[in-house]
């Protein structure tokens, strides 16, 4: 039923299926103070949700800085989000925690709240040997869907770090966890990302591809993925969108040409530290005068002024503006 009442929402803007489109992945301003600034956020959700061809928008996950937010406030951008946005587009909430228990209280949290689709990332505690432990990862996965009748995306790390699943693994909690309808893919591997595509498209009950690999976005896309769920469509989701239906139409000289105007924001946004890629999406919306100001919260800091005119640079070089930043691409 909770999957349903997704589809209804989508095939109400007649954006066919939630898996099958761009999901962007919002940031969430800050004032100095570090407290969360309403009127900033609201402004940038309504612009997100403006853009035509999106099929949702997904809230509390890394570009909203999660590991930054108690749960209280967790639950108060899901508020927000939905008072702003109302029934108009579907809402994916975030799912980061270490412990299962804690997961599952998210995950009952979101559902009480309003979301329609959860996105589950890997507790950091299988970082330490977690990928010899495969039980570990499928008890996670069950006890989250045993607190919910959400549908869950699963979102998929690199190995190096040890926060990928095995793609037996990963396999198993798919088959095990039916409301599993789609997995985030940020393995980081083009040679793996194409298996799981494969391997996860002949399942008995196949699962949705959505490419996260923003870096490399036409590579992944060309390779089979239903659709996209990226950080980077918080500033760049008309790029995307462009993109990803050049894609499904087979026009690779329009998708190459989207894809050299994208170029620009990978420079801007995904250069070492990588965990700064977030801090950068807010300097650039800060510069086309979409956010008031750009605070990150704690580990996060301020980038250099040589970083910042760097972003600048590279939106001017991606042909964006106040004006066009969210605008549908002709």
């Amino acid at each position: 039923q909770a999957e349903d009442g997704i589809r209804d929402l989508v095939r109400s803007r007649g954006l066919g299926d939630v898996y099958k489109r761009q999901i962007p992945a919002c940031l969430l301003p800050f004032k100095s103070d570090m407290e969360i600034d309403e009127k900033a956020f609201r402004s940038h959700l309504c612009d997100l949700a403006a853009v035509e061809g999106i099929s949702a928008i997904t809230i509390n996950a890394h570009s909203m800085e999660v590991h930054a937010l108690s749960i209280k406030e967790q639950a108060k951008t899901l508020e927000i989000s939905l008072d702003e946005l109302g029934s108009s587009i579907p809402l994916v909430h975030g799912v980061y925690a270490d412990g299962s228990a804690n997961a599952a209280a998210i995950a009952k949290q979101a559902e009480a709240g309003g979301a329609s689709c959860l996105l589950v990332f890997p507790p950091n505690t299988l970082a330490m040997g977690g990928q010899m432990r495969p039980e570990m990862a499928i008890r996670h996965f069950e006890t989250i869907a045993e607190a919910t009748e959400l549908p869950i995306i699963l979102f998929q790390y690199p190995m190096g770090p040890g926060l990928g699943y095995p793609i037996d693994t990963l396999l198993k909690i798919c088959e095990r966890v039916p409301k599993i309808r789609a997995i985030k893919d940020w393995c980081n591997d083009a040679a793996l990302h194409e298996r799981h595509i494969r391997e996860l498209k002949s399942l008995s009950s196949p699962v949705n591809m959505l490419s996260t690999h923003s870096a490399w976005l036409l590579s992944s896309l060309v390779q089979g993925c239903d659709g996209l769920l990226s950080g980077a469509g918080s500033v760049i989701a008309n790029l995307q969108v462009a993109l990803f239906e050049a894609f499904k139409k087979g026009d690779l000289e329009a998708a190459r040409s989207l894809n050299d105007r994208i170029y620009p924001t990978v420079r801007a946004f995904y250069e070492a530290p990588f965990l700064d890629m977030h801090n950068r999406k807010k300097e650039a919306l800060h510069y086309l005068g979409r956010l008031p100001d750009a605070h990150v919260r704690p580990p996060l800091m301020k980038l250099t002024s040589s970083e910042i005119q760097k972003i600048r640079h590279c939106m001017d070089a991606a042909g964006l503006s106040h004006n066009t930043v969210y605008q549908k691409v002709a």
